[in-house]
């Protein structure tokens, strides 16, 4: 059987965002028959952790250093490493590619020194100019079999007559607070609206039951679900942050209308704006009117969502994750014949 690594991270800062995609691959590789095991701190963020349990993966604690990690690659009898990280020391994988180990690196733009045989980064128009195999854009983009199973068959047409249910989500940690912003935000639009808005502590729950409604408005809160996909395939409107989880929505085909929190999602934000693919509402702390004028025009117009709906649709097929695993096990059975265990 062949076995992979795969070393990511998650946390209250870090986000799970690293995490859910990692989770996406490991769910196509364990359906070949891979076996799969997670090296991961994940910052004691218990919604991470079950992802792992409920899928029956294997976790181990993140190795301390590059020796750590080699041990760890030896110990547990690797083909391949899979690492997905902002903050992983780019020495621990120059040591495991000196075992003759292969890597694939998981990216967003800077490669950050990490050293691999295979780099993807499946953020819109990535561009990568390292490594000897390079999957960059939307095709390889890594999604949960959650989202992939639920995309429809044809981009979905909206229509008028009821009022639009609205799902709001910003990662499974929300490290910024971002939730009670969005749901003032959507009150300013002064248009009905069915919203379930997604809170990933008490304290961020207690502040959008504070937050007042117009008429017509209402709001339901509910904790980090593992459910999320089905909620967004049944959402009129989706607004969340840019990042990992915006390729789930145009896969989905879902009306999407995003903000960026942090200076590296700019770039996505921009690009993914730029095309036509989601509404932008700007930075997380700075709306201007502007912001609540975009959320009005989505509420009331069917056609606008329409469209974007029909944009992302198109531009995400679900697939993949089944490239990507196509590439890493290539490479695992090459490294392999050259170097049998």
């Amino acid at each position: 059987m062949t076995v992979v690594g795969i070393r990511c991270d998650a946390g209250p800062k870090t986000g799970v965002g690293h995490l859910v995609r990692c989770t996406a691959l490991a769910e196509e590789l364990t359906a070949r028959d891979v076996d799969v095991h997670f090296l991961a701190d994940l910052g004691g963020v218990a919604w991470a952790e079950s992802q792992l349990e409920q899928r029956g993966l294997p976790w181990h604690p993140a190795p301390y250093d590059e020796v750590g990690l080699v041990a760890a690659v030896r110990r547990l009898g690797l083909d391949a490493l899979v690492v997905d990280s902002y903050t992983l020391p780019p020495q621990h994988t120059r040591a495991v590619r000196r075992t003759g180990l292969p890597i694939l690196a998981i990216v967003d733009g800077e490669p950050r020194g990490q050293s691999a045989d295979i780099y993807v980064d499946q953020n819109l128009d990535a561009v990568l100019e390292v490594g000897e195999v390079r999957l960059a854009g939307l095709k390889y983009s890594l999604l949960r079999s959650a989202v992939r199973e639920l995309r429809p068959e044809s981009a979905p047409v909206h229509a008028g007559g009821r009022t639009p249910k609205v799902v709001a989500f910003f990662g499974g940690t929300d490290a910024y607070r971002a939730a009670p912003q969005v749901a003032r935000l959507l009150t300013r639009a002064g248009v009905p609206f069915d919203a379930t808005v997604i809170a990933a502590d008490e304290s961020l729950r207690d502040e959008l039951l504070a937050v007042a409604t117009g008429p017509g408005q209402r709001f339901e809160i509910i904790p980090p679900t593992d459910h999320l996909p089905k909620l967004l395939a049944g959402a009129d409107l989706v607004v969340s942050a840019s990042g990992t989880s915006t390729w789930e929505l145009l896969c989905l085909g879902r009306a999407a209308a995003l903000v960026w929190v942090v200076d590296n999602q700019i770039l996505g934000y921009d690009r993914t704006i730029a095309r036509g693919y989601a509404a932008g509402l700007g930075r997380l702390g700075d709306f201007d009117a502007d912001a609540s004028g975009v959320l009005k025009r989505l509420l009331t117009d069917p056609a606008s969502r329409t469209e974007l709906a029909a944009r992302g649709w198109a531009a995400v097929d679900g697939r993949g994750v089944e490239r990507v695993a196509d590439a890493l096990l290539a490479r695992a059975r090459t490294a392999t014949a050259r170097s049998p265990r």
